[in-house]
């Protein structure tokens, strides 16, 4: 085993709040422990949770790092942490957090080898996002070839893939997003047609755009602005998928609702118990990387920032600019 490397350069928080709070230090990086392994980390992915969890909407103890996902190359292999060998090429998420870091040590079990011709940068970048599409289109909802699928915020990371993964499946894509450009953005997605959902008549454009057919599903990672809307969008029986609040929480509602909008199901499901179980996260991981091969998973990277420069990835991310991923270069 290599011997420790002496120190790390990382994200740390002391307190909740604005971006201000995200500071890069060094701080001591031990050999990988019984069942590690050490990375030298070559992309680091962001996604919005990582706004959440600075800001304090989703609280984690104090102090803490920040971040859920990255790619990078094996330095040195704990014991019982088979599989790995140094130089090997992985990526990750949910390996606790800390991502925000150019090394770090990653439990075994939360890796995957990237597979020949995905490179690093679009790994980190998309390696979350598709996950979360994975289990949005395949677990949560099995979309199937002639479905109606509504995709909120279709020209984000997650949106792109959701749009472009759900038209190879066959189904009927409406994307929403929050400008003109960004509906240009979801058409050459995949979405077979875009509504700008800051108009104040975006629910009747998309009943009128499939010919006053509603959703089978409705991907909703928005939140408060069209949470209301998404269960008028929705067909009988339909499914209405919760799985972000970009605008703010989604407001409470009595479930009485969901009745008189047409029988419909409501859930707000995460990609982290989706993968808790190593078995089915490596099988989660081989579908993300089978679509990926076959160029139906295309992550779009919008911008990229060095470590030291985390704040503007943060202020790109919470202006709602980006149109696609934000990717950390340590």
């Amino acid at each position: 085993m290599k011997d420790a490397i002496t120190s790390a350069r990382a994200i740390q928080l002391d307190g909740f709040g604005g971006a201000e709070v995200m500071q890069l230090r060094q701080q001591p990086l031990p050999a990988p422990d019984k069942g590690e392994v050490q990375l030298r980390q070559t992309a680091i992915g962001f996604n919005y949770i990582d706004i959440y969890q600075r800001s304090g909407k989703y609280p984690l103890p104090l102090p803490t790092g920040l971040g859920h996902e990255a790619a990078g190359v094996v330095e040195a292999v704990g014991r019982d942490a088979g599989g790995f060998s140094v130089g090997d090429r992985v990526v990750y998420m949910n390996a606790g957090i800390g991502a925000y870091a150019d090394r770090r040590n990653v439990p075994a079990g939360r890796l995957v080898k990237i597979p020949e011709g995905i490179d690093d940068v679009s790994a980190a970048a998309g390696f979350f996002k598709a996950m979360t599409a994975q289990y949005l289109l395949r677990k949560t909802h099995r979309v199937q070839p002639g479905d109606v699928v509504l995709v909120h915020a279709a020209a984000g990371g997650v949106g792109q893939i959701l749009s472009s993964w759900a038209k190879a499946l066959g189904a009927t894509v409406i994307g929403t997003a929050g400008s003109p450009e960004k509906c240009r953005i979801a058409r050459q997605a995949g979405c077979d047609h875009a509504v700008n959902y800051s108009e104040p008549d975006w629910v009747g454009q998309i009943i009128a755009a499939t010919g006053n057919r509603k959703a089978n599903v409705v991907y909703d990672s928005v939140g408060q602005h069209t949470f209301l809307g998404s269960l008028d969008c929705a067909a009988n029986f339909g499914m209405v998928v919760l799985y972000g609040a970009a605008s703010g929480a989604a407001p409470a509602i009595d479930p009485e609702l969901l009745n008189k909008k047409g029988c419909l199901f409501l859930t707000r499901p995460s990609v982290f118990p989706h993968n808790a179980d190593e078995q089915i996260f490596r099988e989660n991981a081989a579908e993300v990387f089978a679509a990926m091969a076959e160029g139906i998973v295309k992550p779009a990277i919008s911008a990229r920032f060095g470590l030291a420069d985390v704040a503007q990835a943060h202020a790109m991310a919470e202006g709602r600019t980006a149109a696609g991923a934000i990717v950390i270069i340590p």
